[in-house]
């Protein structure tokens, strides 16, 4: 029994492994290669060159892989690449690269993108990050692994937002969010980290304490951020959650959300 319903038009250059599923009236375009297990929906449009991995789940009215409408984009063969084990929800939007940037949009493994989610052209989405309905993300963005953007969520371009990270429900972000940092509002505003998802995902309290601290350092001794920094040296060193904090901020090009 085939697993393409006959109603699914499949480019004949397309490669899809054996036990993929493609739903009614779902496109698949030319350059695209979808991985074991993998379910599509109806509905849904893929186009290439797009490769996308092994058992994601991609529901209806989903565009997957189309033509950024960036301006400077004329038409050059960048594309989109997707992990495995994503959910990818109702009516999301994926654009692949340009050639300005990385010619790729990246997306990892084991994240859930719910209805209506946008992700730009050069984006890289890491592993185990849930977008909410209705998040945007403009091109250029970075998202760490593990977090977490609640409904309407706004991402300016070029943003990077912190691993274990989170955003309330309708936060304009427009400057870099520092790994396990939460942000609120529109503009965002850095109102504390984000301890919660932390315990659920089996931090120490110890560790907790030593991200506290660090916070504080940062947001609330007025310091500038060098200062902050080298105050922070030791925890650093003994705190690889530390590390990967003040790295978040030290690396900033576009200033940290405060």
């Amino acid at each position: 029994m085939s697993l393409i319903d006959p109603r699914a038009i499949i480019d004949p250059s397309a490669k899809l492994a054996d036990t993929v599923e493609v739903g009614p009236w779902s496109i698949i375009g030319p350059n695209v290669e979808i991985g074991e297990g993998t379910v599509i929906g109806p509905h849904v449009i893929v186009k290439g060159p797009t490769v996308i991995g092994r058992h994601n789940r991609i529901y209806q009215f989903s565009s997957v892989g189309e033509d950024t409408p960036d301006l400077k984009y004329k038409g050059e063969p960048t594309r989109l690449v997707i992990g495995d084990h994503n959910v990818i929800r109702e009516g999301v939007t994926i654009h692949r690269g340009t050639v300005q940037d990385r010619y790729e949009t990246t997306i990892g493994n084991h994240n859930l993108l719910m209805a209506y989610v946008h992700i730009g052209h050069d984006s890289v989405i890491g592993d185990h990050c849930i977008l909410v309905n209705n998040t945007a993300l403009a091109g250029h963005v970075h998202v760490g692994d593990w977090a977490i953007l609640s409904g309407f969520t706004l991402v300016h371009q070029f943003c990077h937002i912190g691993a274990h990270s989170f955003s309330g429900m309708g936060t304009a972000i427009g400057k870099d969010v520092p790994a396990f940092v939460t942000v609120f509002g529109s503009p965002a505003e850095a109102r504390s980290m984000n301890f919660e998802g932390m315990r659920r995902r089996g931090f120490s309290d110890e560790v907790m304490h030593a991200l506290r601290r660090a916070y504080k350092v940062v947001y609330r001794k007025g310091m500038t951020v060098e200062e902050a920094l080298a105050e922070l040296a030791a925890d650093v060193a003994q705190y690889p959650e530390v590390a990967l904090f003040c790295d978040s901020v030290r690396s900033s090009t576009r200033g940290i959300t405060r």
